[in-house]
């Protein structure tokens, strides 16, 4: 009987056998599958490559969430403004006085900081007033598919002071032309906490700090658009769908991507596309 059951499985085991040698076949390897979602990846994320009921005209690489420009990694960037905060912190807490604000006419800041400078000599009050400074920041501004690097104040309209706050310092600051006043009480104006004047000054101490021997890794910059708003007309200049009209729909300055419709074959169609690919009419 255990021979002639034996004799009976051994054909059920060789078709199971046969079986799974096709299937294996036919199955794709993982170095196949791999090859096919590299052919497949246009450089979007899935959400932005295959938009709902739209068209994605981008065939570029959109790295902008985990890399800058230069290919720098956000990680790395991030790391070293956290190490430029603790010691911008670290050198501004032993610097004698304190630091106010001081309001301005617009677009007086630097003028306010030169004038400041120069009464604080002429009026002998060097152990009273230590340092104006004007909060910037490096704004990369994209006008018509085209990227500028700017500076511009952190606080429009705004100077910081650290000054050891006396009579004789507070007329010298309240009286320098193209300023209106101290932020705060009029005459007894309350100083900012650390932490407040860290955070104002933490984006140029970067900027210094990643400049130069370029050995340290720049931080991406914050990226600004100047003419485009939803709702606005443009053409598209790139793709298959160059010197179409479109309209914006929706727009992600922080991935440099925006949504618009166009007509298609006579259907309104969204379509996904980069800044570069559109200028505003």
């Amino acid at each position: 009987m255990a021979n002639a059951h034996e004799e009976t499985a051994a054909p059920e085991a060789a078709l199971e056998a046969v079986a799974l040698e096709a299937a294996a076949e036919a199955a794709p390897d993982a170095a196949a599958l791999d090859e096919i979602h590299i052919n497949l990846d246009l450089g979007g994320d899935e959400e932005e490559a295959a938009p709902e009921a739209g068209l994605n005209l981008d065939f570029g690489d959109d790295s902008s969430e985990s890399e800058d420009e230069d290919g720098v990694k956000l990680d790395d960037s991030d790391d070293i403004a956290a190490a430029v905060k603790v010691k911008l912190r670290a050198e501004m807490d032993g610097k004698p006085g304190e630091w106010y604000v001081v309001h301005t006419y617009a677009g007086m800041e630097k003028r306010v900081k030169q004038n400041l400078d120069s009464r604080v000599k002429t009026l002998n009050m060097e152990d009273y007033i230590f340092e104006a400074v004007v909060p910037t920041e490096d704004v990369v501004e994209i006008r018509n598919g085209q990227k500028k690097t700017v500076t511009r104040t952190v606080i429009p309209g705004y100077v910081l002071v650290r000054m050891d706050l006396t009579d004789d310092s507070w007329a010298a600051v309240r009286h320098t032309p193209s300023v209106t006043g101290f932020v705060g009480h009029a005459n007894d104006p309350v100083p900012l906490a650390l932490d407040e004047v860290v955070s104002m000054l933490l984006p140029s101490a970067i900027a210094i700090a990643t400049a130069g021997d370029g050995k340290a890794a720049p931080r991406r910059k914050k990226v600004e658009l100047v003419d485009f708003r939803i709702g606005d007309s443009v053409i598209l200049t790139d793709g298959p769908f160059t010197g179409v009209h479109a309209t914006i729909t929706e727009i992600h300055v922080h991935s440099q991507r925006l949504k618009a419709t166009l007509e298609f074959m006579g259907r309104d169609t969204p379509v996904d596309l980069t800044l570069d690919q559109v200028q505003k009419i």
